[in-house]
């Protein structure tokens, strides 16, 4: 009888000789066929991981293993995204360096991520706040730059009133901060802005290239939103100025009754002293400022406004004079910070209008039929045929637009225009904790990039990292960093103390993993050439539509700039399902339904973990944890450790066995393919079933079962290979290939009827003559016979049915 299964034994043992023998280590022989497998690097935080996290990381390590069987060069790395907001806030907190406090995560992550016995290649580790990768980050900024990319803006901003930092308006959530949840308040700040809405039609275009499941094209799309339609100009009574809006519907245009500005529209300064309701209008402004675009944008709220006073607009197709107002609604960060409103056809149009009595006219109708807008907007719009529009009359929304478009282009107050909802990046914070802007301003040159040469530019050591009341980097306060001379000119010069946010490192670190101890560049021209595109990239659905934003921007540009060999960085993008807790509900301390995988790890073993976080439901999906489930993994390992009491020596596949053993390795080989890990899993219970049932398996059967397990569950498969007298290492081995035609089976079990009521069934050779089976199935209920025979009716591989009177 075997020993019982030591996982704490067993595990430590293997997981030393991995490192001993460098067994992941990806080469540099570029002739043969490689495979980049990439999971989200992790915020190394406090806390450490989670059992959220083995979950995407297993999931890439079974594809990683089994590539490597394959004979696929593999490269599977891990590293650290370990700048920005979180780090500094639990370092200002506890009073400990955001270097230490980095060092000890890290370490403390690497630790447990080793103790899940993953297959990383710890050669190419990287993070993000080593000066050597960060140089790189510098780089790119500067490219960017250069190109016309990056630059700098006065702006409103989103404002964590507790982070004292600016957001991007992905990074604000209800109104509140998403990191600490502290209310957001706008505040005009000069900040450092990346101009990916230069890259909006290549972003959309380069999803029909790549390999991305569904819902992460969609949000990606919706997320740039894009759309077709005219920007026309509204002339100001009495004034050379015009205000111009976008609009998607300018076969509507008959249909404005008046127009909004956004509170922050140059417009209102600009004619201050003319408007008769000014203290009105300020006051307004001020409350407007204090609230964030996702609070002024939602449609939920009451609508509140200011009409502006001394000022009035001419509706460009018929001349008539309609009011201005201002309104939180309406955003001077999206599109021109003008709208025309159409209060018969838009929801939000029509509240405020009803509000502020304010006229309605219907102008498009179904089959050309007036309704009762007063009681509500008339929405159901995108076909139908115009009425109450002079010229336009009697024609469908289509051809509307199309003569709508014709008629502003040749008046010379608008043209057709191609838009898109994606914004310009944000792109500084002024705190501490992130890599350096290389740059510096001369009040003779302006902005001027540092030479690459002293990249680079290194964070500086403080001695407060706290955040400032006046909104400036603790960086600011470092006159002896921050006074320099200007690169341009030689003339004194001040540097940038704005620091980059976390999404910076992130949005390249998988061109770094190619070649990581380049000094040169980023990475060497034969490596990206070689390993990129990523060939299969996984992580959380939370950042299909900004990290993989930024990141195929940032590749994107440097394609254009020959650095990279590719225009896409992800050439298959997948996502997986959270673990909720027991009771279903999210993880949280406040729950109290976090569980630890240290916990877990120690008392059943890294391998069932691993098994129980691939068997526990559909990878796409959100599952609930279950202790029992764990258990019932643990037991599965222990039935396969058991397996050697009853193996015989034969190298070979029983014939009882053949057909089910080639069925299973199609099956477990497909399902690691198409994420159905869970039934992969279930495919080798069964057959663990049969093995068990039968009361024996041969060597060879062992071997091919414990190669297929081996990529969920590595540690006890190297072992029982070993104890069976496998040759090598289980992850040196040839993954096993099956035969079609073995995978049929050669025989099949048909019911056997009388009068076409099921009697009892039979087995029967798959290739049988009729009269054979005919004949064994009369055979197999002769004492049910007992009538005239009549007529003999047999299913190929179905039934045979014998009538009888």
């Amino acid at each position: 009888m075997s020993e019982l299964y030591n996982h704490k034994v067993v595990e430590k043992k293997w997981q030393k000789v991995w490192d001993d023998n460098k067994a992941f280590a990806a080469t540099d022989d570029y002739s043969k066929p490689k495979y980049y497998a990439l999971v989200e690097f992790p915020y190394p935080s406090g806390q450490g991981l989670h059992v959220g996290h083995p979950r995407p990381y297993t999931a890439l390590d079974i594809v990683a293993r089994k590539r490597r069987m394959q004979g696929y060069n593999v490269l599977y790395p891990m590293g650290w995204d370990a700048f920005g907001l979180p780090t500094e806030n639990y370092a200002i907190k506890n009073k400990i360096h955001p270097k230490i406090v980095t060092e000890n995560n890290v370490k403390r992550f690497k630790e447990q991520l080793h103790s899940l016995g993953y297959s990383f290649d710890w050669d190419r580790e990287i993070n993000t706040t080593d000066p050597s990768y960060y140089k790189w980050t510098q780089w790119i900024f500067l490219k960017l730059f250069k190109a016309g990319l990056a630059y700098k803006k006065e702006m409103p901003i989103n404002w964590c009133t507790s982070c004292k930092v600016g957001l991007a308006n992905e990074e604000v959530v209800n109104g509140v901060c998403e990191r600490c949840g502290a209310p957001v308040v706008r505040k005009v700040k000069s900040e450092w802005m990346l101009k990916i809405t230069d890259y909006a039609e290549k972003l959309i275009e380069g999803l029909d290239h790549v390999d991305y499941i569904e819902r992460v094209k969609v949000s990606q799309k919706n997320w740039i939103g894009k759309s077709q339609g005219a920007e026309v100009d509204f002339s100001i009574k009495g004034k050379e100025d015009k205000l111009r809006v976008y609009t998607t519907r300018c076969d509507t245009l008959f249909g404005v009754t008046y127009m909004v500005v956004s509170p922050e529209h140059p417009i209102i300064d600009k004619y201050k002293d003319e408007l008769k309701n000014w203290d009105a209008i300020a006051a307004y402004r001020d409350e407007a400022a204090k609230k964030s675009d996702f609070e002024r944008a939602e449609l939920a709220k009451e609508k509140t406004g200011v009409q502006i006073e001394g000022l009035t607009a001419i509706n460009p197709v018929n001349g008539k004079e309609i009011p201005i107002w201002i309104s939180d609604y309406v955003l001077m960060s999206y599109g021109t910070g003008a709208i025309m409103a159409v209060p018969a056809h838009d929801e939000r149009d029509w509240e405020f209008a009803k509000k502020f009595n304010l006229p309605l006219i219907q102008v498009v109708a179904k089959n050309g039929e007036e309704v009762d807008i007063n009681a509500a907007a008339f929405t159901d719009v995108a076909t139908g045929v115009l009425i109450n529009s002079d010229f336009l009359n009697g024609l469908e929304v289509k051809d509307a637009k199309a003569k709508m478009i014709a008629f502003l282009e040749e008046k010379k107050i608008g043209t057709a225009k191609t838009n898109y909802k994606l914004r310009d990046w944000v792109f500084s914070r002024q705190r501490y904790w992130g890599e350096p802007i290389p740059i510096v301003h001369c009040d003779k040159c302006g902005y001027v990039p540092i030479d690459e040469s002293e990249l680079p530019l290194m964070l500086p050591e403080v001695e407060s990292y706290m955040p400032t009341d006046n909104g400036e980097s603790p960086l600011a306060a470092m006159t002896d960093w921050v006074n320099t001379t200007c690169p341009c000119c030689g003339g004194p010069a001040k540097r940038e103390t704005d620091t980059m946010p976390q999404w910076a490192g992130s949005s390249w670190y998988f061109l770094r993993y190619t070649d990581p101890h380049n000094d040169e560049a980023l990475a060497s021209k034969e490596a990206l050439k070689y390993w990129m595109p990523v060939d299969w990239y996984n992580g959380g659905m939370e950042h299909t539509t900004l990290h993989l934003l930024y990141s195929r921007f940032w590749h994107k540009f440097l394609y254009d700039q020959g650095v990279v060999p590719c225009p896409e960085p992800y050439q298959k993008r997948t996502s997986h399902g959270m673990i909720l807790g027991e009771n279903g509900e999210k993880m949280s301390k406040s729950r109290g339904n976090v569980v630890n995988p240290d916990d877990i790890v120690r008392e059943y073993g890294a391998d069932t973990l691993r098994t129980y976080e691939m068997f526990i439901g559909a990878f796409d999906l959100s599952a609930s944890w279950s202790e029992d489930g764990v258990k019932g993994c643990r037991r599965f390992l222990e039935r396969i450790w058991k397996l050697q009491d009853i193996m015989t020596n034969e190298e070979g596949y029983s014939s009882d066995l053949e057909t089910k053993m080639h069925q299973t390795i199609k099956k477990v080989s497909s399902d690691y393919e198409n994420l159905k890990y869970n039934t992969a899993i279930a495919a080798m219970m069964a057959l663990l079933n049969d093995f068990t049932k039968k009361g024996s398996i041969t060597k060879g059967e062992y071997k091919t079962l414990l190669i297929l397990l081996n990529p969920v569950a590595p540690h006890i498969t190297e072992e029982l290979w070993q104890i069976i007298g496998g040759s090598g290492y289980v992850y040196e081995q040839t993954w096993p290939e099956y035969e079609e035609a073995k995978t049929v089976e050669n025989t099949v079990e048909i019911a056997v009827q009388i009068n076409g009521k099921t009697k009892g069934t039979l087995a029967i050779g798959r290739d049988d003559a009729k009269e054979d089976v005919i004949a064994k199935a009369k055979e197999s209920i002769a004492d049910k016979l007992t009538g005239n025979i009549v007529k003999e009716i047999y299913v190929p591989g179905r039934i045979v049915n014998i009538v009888m009177k």
